[in-house]
């Protein structure tokens, strides 16, 4: 892993400490992305998407004066139907894509995007070769051929991973493949070959861009959603990832825990040992509740000594297995050597009968309290 690390580091020229050596996996894959960035960068990838379609339904019917002038009378009347018919899709896009923050919405306005261009490059291509054309004609049918290129071109802007690169840019290299095989009785193959070639390098560094770009949005995601002092989720991040797993988990009908944890007589450790012994303390915990949490579990610093513990697809009887499994395991120490303890509500959205993340997080929180009266170091549930 720490040698994929150093790779990627050198090819997209990432400085040390930008992205982590068990993110480095995230470049390839959308699959390991947590859902807050997942989120956020479904929202970037639709926000470029009907950015690049209000470009082009402005463009491509104003190229419509340009064949007026240049092209056979019936050349130009179908292009210019294919271009309206083309506008009018780029229009719709600009309206219509959603905007929901769910990565396969992208997805689709995404393909929307590159297959309007694509067949219409194909069209074009096959009514070209219908017409034997000269001069400043040829000039501009040539110019016809440079739509791959633009395409392929754009992928620059949009941040995706190594897969996601060739899925996209793979349908387009094999439409400029199938346009000239449709003509192959006059294509020159020399000339295919070396276009092709050319297009296949532009798909390269494309992607690699593309790629520098989602490294950079990690890296960047990261520095934001972290609290600086503790590497916990900040406040905000953790509503937001709250809100996420609720909608999610009402969806698919599952449980979803939230413990809401206290540290007992944390003001103590700061009076007696002063704020950097409590900030030592603070991260002790973090350190030993990262080690004891399960793959989706989220832990949010929710604001001085308290913290937000998320469990997806946990019922109230896992969360609180999974919670007397971290106490057993012990919270830490604190500066005088004693063991450290927390008080912990915990509530759970099916069992709570509680759909709305302020609610629940009340109710973990008003739990939390009692188990600071019935005595601190324990769990309650209800």
């Amino acid at each position: 892993m720490r040698i994929t690390h150093t790779i990627w580091r050198r090819i997209l020229g990432l400085l040390p400490g930008e992205i982590a050596s068990n993110e480095t996996g995230w470049l390839l894959s959308p699959h390991q992305h947590m859902p807050l960035l997942q989120q956020r960068r479904a929202l970037m990838l639709v926000n470029r998407v009907r950015l690049f379609s209000l470009l082009f339904a402005l463009l491509t019917p104003l190229w419509i004066v340009v064949d007026v002038m240049t092209l056979p009378s019936g050349l130009w009347q179908m292009l210019a139907t294919m271009r309206v018919l083309a506008t009018i899709a780029f229009v719709g896009l600009v309206l219509w894509c959603p905007q929901d923050g769910q990565l396969s919405g992208a997805y689709r306005g995404m393909t929307l995007l590159f297959a309007i261009p694509t067949l219409f490059y194909i069209g074009s291509h096959l009514l070209m070769t219908q017409y034997h054309l000269e001069g400043v004609s040829a000039a501009i049918g040539t110019g016809y051929a440079f739509l791959p290129f633009v395409l392929l071109a754009a992928f620059s802007i949009f941040p995706l991973t190594l897969i996601e690169n060739l899925a996209f840019a793979t349908p387009v290299l094999l439409a400029y493949a199938i346009a000239w095989s449709l003509d192959w009785s006059v294509a020159s193959w020399p000339s295919f070959g070396g276009e092709f070639w050319l297009l296949s390098l532009l798909a390269s560094v494309s992607s690699l861009a593309s790629i520098s770009q989602l490294a950079f949005i990690i890296a960047l995601v990261g520095q934001t959603i972290r609290d600086p002092l503790t590497t916990a989720f900040s406040r905000r991040s953790g509503i937001e990832m709250l809100e996420l797993q609720l909608v999610n988990a009402e969806r698919n009908q599952m449980p979803l825990a939230i413990a809401f944890i206290d540290l007992d007589h944390f003001k103590s450790i700061n009076d007696a040992f002063g704020h950097a012994a409590g900030d030592k303390t603070l991260k002790q915990l973090v350190q030993k509740t990262l080690a004891c949490m399960r793959r989706g579990d989220v832990l949010v610093r929710w604001g001085g000594e308290e913290f937000l513990l998320l469990m997806p697809n946990t019922d109230m009887i896992q969360a609180r297995l999974a919670l007397d499994r971290l106490r057993q395991q012990g919270l830490g120490l604190r500066p005088d050597g004693t063991p450290l303890t927390a008080s912990i509500g915990l509530a759970e959205r099916l069992a709570d009968k509680c759909n709305h993340r302020r609610q629940l997080v009340e109710i973990a929180d008003a739990r939390m309290y009692q188990a600071k009266q019935q005595g601190r170091d324990r769990v309650v549930s209800d």
